[in-house]
């Protein structure tokens, strides 16, 4: 009896870990529920193997109890799945006539990190085109400018004491880079224009907007409106787009889903895996917040995950094949009034939070 009773309690647990995140609440400890869902589909699928241990095939309850969390997670796996190497390319393949590419990597260095040689000789090691790192302060844009300046020509550097700060780098020119600070005034994200060597245009928006934790801020409001924001500028924007940074999000959320719903970009994880680039210290809790967002212009050459540089994150590197002709292969459906609306309401409820301050 005793033993029904802990695997019920268990079981419960699975099924409220699944229900939070869907609560519309902003708060930190709901919103911390979206990250861990790859967990917690594992936490469930034990629950439900555990219980037939003691199953009773002539209780109403016990069916009642395994529908439920078969329910759980068979909606779990299923929100997971576009994530698993069983599901198809949302980015597809580099064609093998593909000309013009250019290559990523982007990094959280973990401002107190002192391991300088370590992240210098794994961005040496991919010797991407771009190089986008996420908080530096004065210390690590020194030490990386003073690595990196000679190859990356063009490049802009907000650095700052407050775990926010950027170094973004780059060996093909940037036009028009602007600095903005458009949820909070101590959060900056990088809008530059970068220029191929066949003179072709694309829109760069490199991103960290600040996660919902009761440090910073109790709620996921300011998040979910910076990337609504660039959301907005992706729609508005004539030119191909990329978005990269560290998102404080997860692939998966009901936020991301939305801004690539609006935003029309594409999630080059979909059909590739999970490539969880946090946290590098704990191999149990870890998922993605590390990302790279195209237009449906960029198609997939090569993607992995970096090694451990001491940060809680892991590099993420990929290069991408710049092939518009075949973009219309790869579109997504243009964006339903209700997402929309929802995109806007997002947008609204920021206003209101900056109004209570």
């Amino acid at each position: 009896m005793y033993a029904k009773i802990i695997l019920r309690t268990f079981g419960i647990i699975a099924i409220l870990l699944t229900v939070f995140p869907y609560i519309s609440w902003n708060q930190w400890y709901i919103r911390i529920f979206d990250f861990p869902h790859l967990q917690l589909t594992l936490l469930t699928l034990v629950a439900l193997l555990v219980y037939f241990l003691k199953f009773n095939i002539k209780s109403f309850k016990d069916y009642l109890f395994v529908a439920a969390l078969g329910s759980c997670f068979l909606f779990q796996a299923i929100k997971i799945y576009p994530y698993t190497a069983f599901s198809d390319f949302e980015v597809k393949d580099s064609s093998t006539t593909a000309k013009e590419k250019l290559s990523l990597y982007t990094l959280n260095v973990l401002q107190k990190n002192e391991k300088f040689s370590k992240v210098i000789d794994n961005a040496k090691k991919d010797d991407a085109d771009i190089l986008l790192f996420t908080e530096t302060n004065q210390r690590w844009v020194d030490a990386l400018r003073k690595e990196f300046l000679e190859d990356y020509k063009y490049h802009v550097a907000v650095p700052l004491e407050n775990t926010y700060g950027m170094l973004l780098l780059s060996k093909q020119k940037l036009y028009q880079p602007q600095i903005k600070y458009i949820v909070e005034d101590t959060i900056p994200s990088i809008h530059t224009k970068l220029i191929f060597s066949s003179n072709d245009t694309l829109q760069l928006y490199a991103i960290h907007p600040a996660p919902p934790t009761p440090q910073h801020n109790p709620s996921s409001v300011d998040r979910d409106a910076e990337m609504m924001k660039i959301t907005r500028l992706v729609r508005n924007s004539e030119l191909p787009v990329i978005v990269l940074g560290d998102f404080n999000d997860v692939a998966w959320s009901e936020t991301t889903a939305l801004f690539q719903n609006v935003s029309g970009l594409l999630d080059l994880r979909k059909g590739r895996g999970f490539y969880s680039t946090y946290n590098a210290k704990n191999w149990l809790m870890r998922w993605p917040l590390d990302h790279v967002f195209t237009s449906s212009d960029f198609r997939i050459s090569k993607v992995h995950r970096g090694d451990n540089v001491g940060s809680d994150h892991f590099p993420f590197f990929t290069q991408l094949s710049y092939e518009p002709e075949l973009a219309y292969q790869q579109e997504l459906p243009p964006p339903t009034k209700n997402q929309l609306e929802t995109a806007f309401k997002q947008l609204e409820e920021e206003k209101e939070e900056d109004f209570k301050k």
